[in-house]
């Protein structure tokens, strides 16, 4: 590791004051009120809204995560990376409900499609799977990053960096969070894209990697017999795992509903699909670099979450190093400003309003920031617990995810596409998918403890693609069976809320926002995600 020295400062410091001169501009412009508080006051161009969704998603755990899959054979986990087919699929698909419908929330989308109970639920199990997955693998990753780069000590740098996030956020809400990870999309992007060039350069560009890793190495597809990534699993899991994650939950479909309409928010996801094919070329290809150094003796590092800040400490020039240190840095408190408004808005709109509907704006603003505060001492305690359950970050988040992931995508799949669905069906999965999840990560846990030939340990040691696959196919067949049990919703419950009740003029007016440009684009991405499948097979 090379230490940082007086130009990378420099250029941190410049960084950073540019962040705090965008969040006191954002902060000074901003009202006291829900909608301009926990949705940018609905008024968000398409750039700043893909921007925005791919910031959100590209945090430090991704630069850290996916760089060590690249680095730890774990090649597979490549495929979460292609999901701009997924974004494209937010922005066609369900953003015109959600914009419909007036939504603030997620879980307020499903009070509308079905009924009071399924908010609740949705809403107390997303602020938990955001401490179990999004903030504590953040703050973790953060400090792998900070503690690397700057020479400190993981806690130090982890928990410096949580405060300095918390305060732009509790003080400038959801427009501080979106503007200032515009800037830092940008930073990311460039600086990832030089390390990429300058990385496969000293390793003598792309034939001299694939010759010293071997071409077996940079091959996705595992057979079905594979123990750790059966390629049909993983397949299934990871569609699941994306329709939920991009499609279905407040942490990314809140910035398409910052946008001024529905044109501009499909845009904006259509943008943000374009920027998602980057993290394949921008973060795990350097991971392979970094191994394909380590092997030539010409770089070191113990874990394979340390390959990308190693990497680039020896590999970029001085200045620059600051750059993209600072662009990490970065990348760690955008994914953490996020989470925070998130849960902020979950908290502040779908629970605490719900049990006080009389509330001022401004007091329900505090009461969001106030949560925000909250969450973050819950996801610190966490961090601990976190590292027993897998190796590799990268696996961790997917692991979880896989077993949060199936009984929400099939509730939002299921109440678009099923006019028949109806409340007790969803709410009877989303209780039953909670209630499983648990006992895995439990089983998880203990397995170790427990008689290999019996059910349960069976259950714990299941491989997490597969388990998830199987899952979700129960959740659907279940929410189907429950809903019989009771009445089919009215027609004007579920008007203008699934694809068989949609007035004319809706469609209508669905059919002038967007044009014969958004639908090239969205083929164009489509044919890079076949080409990357395509191209990744070993041979």
């Amino acid at each position: 590791m090379q230490t940082l020295d007086t130009f990378d400062w420099v250029a941190i410091v410049f960084y950073f004051l540019i962040l705090l001169g965008i969040a006191v501009w954002v902060i000074r412009k901003k009202e006291d009120n829900t909608e301009d508080y926990f949705l940018a006051g609905r008024n968000v161009g398409w750039f700043v809204v893909g921007a925005s969704i791919f910031a959100s998603n590209i945090g430090s755990e991704h630069v850290v995560g996916l760089a060590g899959a690249g680095a730890s054979d774990k090649l597979p986990m490549l495929i979460y990376e292609i999901h701009a087919w997924i974004v494209l699929i937010l922005g066609w698909v369900f953003l015109p409900f959600y914009a419909r419908s007036g939504v603030f929330t997620m879980p307020e989308f499903l009070e509308k499609r079905f009924d009071a109970r399924s908010r609740w639920v949705l809403s107390i199990f997303s602020i938990v799977a955001y401490v179990l997955t999004k903030i504590s693998v953040t703050i973790y990753a953060g400090g792998v990053v900070v503690s690397a780069l700057l020479g400190i000590d993981f806690w130090t740098g982890a928990i410096a960096t949580v405060i300095l996030t918390g305060i732009y956020t509790v003080l400038g809400g959801m427009r501080a969070v979106v503007y200032t990870e515009t800037l830092q999309a940008v930073l990311l992007v460039l600086g990832a894209a030089v390390l990429t060039y300058l990385g496969l350069e000293k390793v003598g560009g792309w034939g001299s990697l694939v010759e010293t890793v071997k071409p077996e190495y940079l091959n996705m597809w595992r057979p079905p017999s594979d123990p750790d990534f059966p390629w049909p699993s993983l397949v299934i899991s990871s569609t699941i795992v994306g329709i939920w994650y991009w499609c279905t939950d407040q942490y990314i479909v809140q910035r398409a509903l910052t946008a001024k309409n529905i044109k501009e928010g499909r845009r904006g996801t259509i943008f943000g699909a374009v920027m998602k094919l980057m993290p394949v070329f921008l973060f795990l290809i350097p991971g392979v670099i970094a191994l394909a150094l380590k092997m030539k003796g010409e770089l070191h590092w113990d874990s394979p979450d340390e390959a990308f800040p190693v990497l680039m400490s020896n590999v970029l020039p001085s200045g620059l190093r600051g750059l993209v240190a600072a662009g990490l840095l970065a990348a760690l408190m955008s994914s953490l400003a996020s989470v925070f408004n998130s849960v902020s808005t979950l908290f502040t709109v779908d629970i605490y309003k719900k049990l006080r509907p009389n509330t001022p704006e401004k007091k329900l603003v505090r009461t969001g920031q106030l949560a925000t505060v909250v969450v973050v001492f819950i996801g610190i305690i966490w961090i601990p617990i976190m590292a027993n359950i897998s190796g590799v970050l990268y696996e961790y988040l997917q692991s979880v995810q896989s077993y949060i992931a199936p009984p929400i995508t099939a509730v939002f799949l299921l109440g678009i596409f099923h006019k028949r669905i109806n409340g007790l069906g969803a709410f009877a999965t989303l209780i039953m998918g909670i209630i499983v999840a648990a006992i895995r990560i439990v089983l998880e846990l203990i397995k170790g403890d427990l008689d290999p030939d019996g059910f349960l340990y069976k259950m714990g040691s299941m491989n997490f693609l597969t388990f998830g696959a199987w899952f979700f196919l129960v959740c659907v067949v279940f929410a189907v069976v429950t809903s019989f049990f009771a009445p089919a919703p009215s027609a004007e419950q579920v008007a203008n809320l699934t694809f068989g009740t949609i007035s004319e003029e809706e469609k209508s007016k669905n059919k002038n926002s967007y044009n014969w440009k958004d639908i090239v684009i969205s083929i164009l991405v489509l044919a890079v995600v076949v080409g990357v499948m395509i191209f990744f097979n070993g041979k």
